[in-house]
């Protein structure tokens, strides 16, 4: 069982540790990592946006949750309509086999329609994280050049779905 919970300043090593161990299957794989950036991302845990994906206390997932859209990626009208938005979404690579990351995908798409949205929007710089997230019922919304590479924009209706069936609960405190 998998619980979802928000994310706390003393969840910060272990946030550090999981996102490590993600840099290292990076590498390893021959991909892009953030380990210049571990400390930055891990910091999040004491931002008040960001929600950790546990089991038997080891965090194995993380993702921040925003309900305002970035202004650069979404017209005003998109903006409007009620939305979360997920960002650094990571997990770690030893729990791979439990698709941590699609977990955590489903507990947003349900959140948001447990607080009557419409969306759950994210954006990824990868084709690779597409076709991924595609598998999760996200679809390419647009794409935009930025300095940083080429953006790409998804999103997924919100749903209501049986998190339980899926191995999931959720706490609102750790």
């Amino acid at each position: 069982m998998f619980t979802m919970r928000p994310a706390t300043e003393a969840d910060t090593a272990g946030v550090e540790k999981m996102i490590s161990a993600r840099c290292d299957w990076q590498e390893q794989s021959g991909l892009e990592s953030w380990r210049d950036d571990v400390g930055d991302l891990a910091g999040q845990a004491a931002s008040g946006f960001m929600w950790v994906l546990e089991t038997e206390g080891h965090i194995v997932g993380c993702t921040t949750v925003m309900d305002q859209a970035p202004p650069k990626d979404w017209t005003p009208e998109e903006a409007e309509e009620p939305s979360l938005y997920l960002f650094t979404t990571v997990t770690d690579p030893a729990y791979q086999e439990h698709k941590p990351g699609t977990l955590i995908a489903l507990w947003a798409v349900d959140r948001a329609a447990r607080q009557e949205r419409m969306w759950v929007r994210r954006g990824c710089f990868f084709p690779e994280l597409v076709k991924y997230y595609e598998t999760q019922g996200f679809a390419l919304v647009k794409e935009q050049e930025r300095s940083a590479g080429h953006l790409y924009l998804l999103a997924r209706r919100a749903e209501r779905l049986d998190l339980g069936g899926l191995g999931i609960t959720e706490c609102s405190a750790p």
